[in-house]
């Protein structure tokens, strides 16, 4: 019989070009500070994921017994390294819920992290197409050509919607200047990210660089526990659904607008959590491109297909709007370091539940949901996200 797992404590860096100089130094910057923050022993730890996608960005692999060389009380616990694109820290998330659930233990801690900006910008761009279909799909302006084909093959359908585009890239951003931890808090406004020029040039397709997410440091961690432990620690929040529906890796196989794994994963987790969309307080959505977070808000039910730019032109996902999504500032303005994503997304729901999210703060935010993607909606987590303690 399986047994439910709660969030009981975490640990963020900012994201940006930091100063640690690997992924080593990085999970140390988060391990022990969550643990701290969860109020729970390293003697207490009965697992350790560890999600970083490397795939080139470093040569130090096995990254999963680097959290003991920061934490030498840890060197026992079994510890492992999971990678699923940029879907990597969910993908650690669950791994570690898995565990629990099962009861092969009480408390399991997880970490994200990724060192990305000390990468040549070529090498950079490379590795990222590891998280597409090689064989169809490289091409030279890398990934962020992936997602402007998307955005073009929309655009035909449904008519050019770059202004909507813009207004997503617009509100992240200004959503973004309420966290300090984000990588650029800076408020760019409608009319630059709808502006092509020397400072905002076209990207790929339609994308302009305000479109694209940033190339970013960062480590972010949880620490989740059974139900009855979490219960004796100082906070519990508690999933009242998970799902991770996988979809067609080649584009070619599959139709690129329609997000459908996204789709069915928010569907079965409303589901299984007994909501519909409205009953969401927040959304932190995977928002690696503005494309992708206005065809997110059709796959979570916001809008039918083709009228998610709807979504964004009404304010509906503006703070104060329907139902705000990406209050952190999202991949767009926190940043995008890989591995500590889906990590992040969490953490940063987490601090919406519990009153810890300072001026990012949503009053009386209750119900959270969070959805975190590997490549173009290949690898899809849905997380629905309830304060129980």
């Amino acid at each position: 019989m399986t047994r439910g797992a709660a969030i009981v404590g975490w640990a963020h860096t900012p994201f940006g070009k930091l100063d640690e100089p690997d992924v080593e130094s990085l999970i140390g910057r988060v391990a022990a500070a969550a643990l701290d923050h969860a109020g729970v022993a390293p003697a207490d730890v009965d697992a350790i994921t560890v999600g970083v996608y490397n795939n080139g960005f470093s040569r130090q692999g096995f990254e999963g017994a680097l959290v003991a060389t920061n934490l030498p009380d840890l060197a026992y616990a079994p510890s492992m390294h999971v990678e699923n694109a940029c879907a990597t820290g969910s993908a650690a998330l669950y791994s570690a819920l898995d565990f629990i659930e099962s009861g092969r233990g009480r408390i399991a801690l997880v970490v994200g992290a990724e060192k990305m900006t000390a990468t040549a910008g070529s090498e950079l761009g490379d590795i990222l197409l590891t998280a597409c279909y090689r064989k169809e799909e490289m091409g030279e302006s890398g990934f962020a050509g992936i997602f402007g084909r998307i955005a073009q093959t929309y655009f035909q359908r449904y008519g050019d919607r770059s202004q909507e585009l813009a207004m997503i890239a617009a509100k992240n951003h200004k959503h973004g200047l309420a966290n300090p931890l984000a990588h650029m808090c800076k408020d760019f406004g409608f009319d630059f990210c709808n502006t092509v020029s020397d400072r905002n040039p076209l990207v790929a397709g339609p994308l302009r660089r305000t479109d694209c997410s940033l190339v970013s440091d960062g480590a972010a961690a949880l620490v989740v526990a059974d139900e009855e432990t979490a219960q004796t620690l100082r906070r519990a929040i508690s999933f009242r659904a998970r799902q991770h529906v996988n979809d067609m890796l080649p584009l070619s196989r599959r139709d690129p607008v329609a997000f459908e794994g996204a789709r069915r994963a928010w569907s079965r987790a409303k589901a299984d959590a007994g909501i519909a969309i409205d009953d969401l307080d927040l959304v932190e959505t995977h928002d690696c491109f503005t494309i992708a977070e206005m065809i997110e808000y059709e796959a979570m039910g916001l809008a039918e297909p083709g009228q998610g730019w709807r979504v964004a032109r009404e304010g509906q996902s503006s703070r104060g709007g329907r139902l705000p999504v990406n209050l952190s500032g999202g991949l767009k303005s926190r940043g995008h370091p890989l591995g500590a994503t889906g990590v992040s997304q969490h953490v940063m729901a987490a601090m919406q539940l519990v009153g810890e999210a300072g001026e990012m703060q949503l009053p009386d935010a209750a119900l959270a949901g969070v959805f975190n993607m590997g490549g173009a909606a290949v690898a899809n987590y849905v997380s629905i996200l309830e304060r129980t303690k």
